[in-house]
């Protein structure tokens, strides 16, 4: 049992579990500083200046983002602010909270998991098999493999596992595992089904 000193300096314990939690946030501040990180250039997109994605991003998405073309700036700004509740929840994710606010974030938190890990993922299975001669792209796109499969697909893959360890975390320290463990399996697994429904649209 630790102790801490309140301003009468009286000695009052702090139970064991508050204190894991606190050493073991770093997960959860990882996401955050991912999804504040990765926030930016979303917003900064949005505006028109493509500062560092003309030789990073799809010349097709760097056009849409400098002619201004509304949707796109749409999915730019929404994206931004998804980046931006990511962050708020890694940090939410770092101290213990009650029932009825744990399981939206347990949910939220596999759900994000799982999102940024596909996502990364394909990044980094696309560019293997550009590499390897197994996949044709365009020669415009032929430049930009190396970015998606050593800078963005990584980049997705660690938020995700950031978010991962987070919400794992949290859940071994609360009372009512079993629940929130169904509640991040049911995220996780909706998150999965959106990404491969996605994928196999086209659209993501």
């Amino acid at each position: 049992m630790s102790v801490m000193r309140s301003p009468d300096d009286t000695v009052r314990p702090v139970p064991h579990r508050a204190v894991r939690l606190h050493l073991s946030g770093w997960p959860g501040y990882t996401a955050a500083a991912w999804g504040v990180l990765f926030a930016i250039p979303s917003f900064v997109w949005a505006t028109g200046r493509t500062v560092g994605a003309q030789s990073t991003v799809s010349p097709s998405l760097v056009t849409l983002a400098r002619d201004g073309v509304p949707w796109f700036v749409a999915v730019l700004v929404v994206t931004g602010f998804l980046k931006l509740f990511g962050a708020l929840l890694g940090i939410g994710l770092t101290r213990l909270r009650g029932l009825r606010i744990s399981r939206p974030m347990v949910f939220c938190g596999g759900g994000a998991a799982t999102l940024l890990t596909w996502h990364g993922g394909l990044f980094v299975v696309h560019g293997v098999l550009v590499k390897a001669g197994a996949l044709a792209v365009e020669p415009d796109l032929a430049a930009l493999t190396g970015w998606y499969l050593y800078l963005w697909g990584p980049s997705f893959i660690l938020g995700g596992l950031a978010f991962a360890a987070a919400t794992s975390q949290y859940v071994r320290q609360c009372g009512d595992r079993r629940e929130l463990r169904l509640y991040g399996a049911v995220g996780a697994l909706g998150a999965l089904a959106l990404s491969v429904a996605s994928t196999a649209t086209g659209i993501g």
